[in-house]
């Protein structure tokens, strides 16, 4: 029973930490989202950087598992989009307009992706906890 219980952790802590890490992408995504149509502030200055999260694996000592963590936001470094806006009060010289190097339709895909992951966690912390609640009960009958 030890062995299982151990079992039992090892995967809620490796599903768990699935969780953490796929709510801190959508976090991201959500920003990214949030400022997809913004200018600088300045004329001529840049807007917005999308940002991409990115992962690593850990090792978790006391569980002796392997579990993902969100690791560094890195800007994206493609260009900025740019239209010609001479009437607006942040276009440069040549009344031009920076926006933001964010496409909405890449970052609601991987939002999705996102959501199917985090769900995908979930589902294993229901299963688990499932799993244990019927093994209490096989043990107290």
């Amino acid at each position: 029973m030890a062995n299982d219980s151990s079992d039992f952790a090892r995967s809620m802590a490796i599903a768990t930490s699935g969780l953490r890490a796929q709510a801190g992408r959508m976090r991201v995504i959500s920003e990214n989202i949030a400022n997809a149509d913004s200018t600088a502030q300045t004329p001529g200055g840049d807007p917005y950087r999308r940002k991409v999260p990115t992962f690593s694996s850990a090792l978790d000592r006391t569980l002796d598992a392997q579990v993902v963590t969100l690791g560094r936001i890195k800007p994206d470094q493609s260009n900025f989009r740019v239209k010609y806006e001479p009437n607006n009060p942040v276009a440069d010289a040549s009344g031009n307009v920076k926006y933001p190097n964010v496409n909405s339709v890449v970052e609601m895909t991987d939002m999705r992706d996102a959501q199917r992951s985090y769900e995908a966690n979930l589902n294993i912390i229901s299963a688990t906890r499932r799993m244990i609640q019927r093994t209490l009960d096989i043990l107290k009958s």
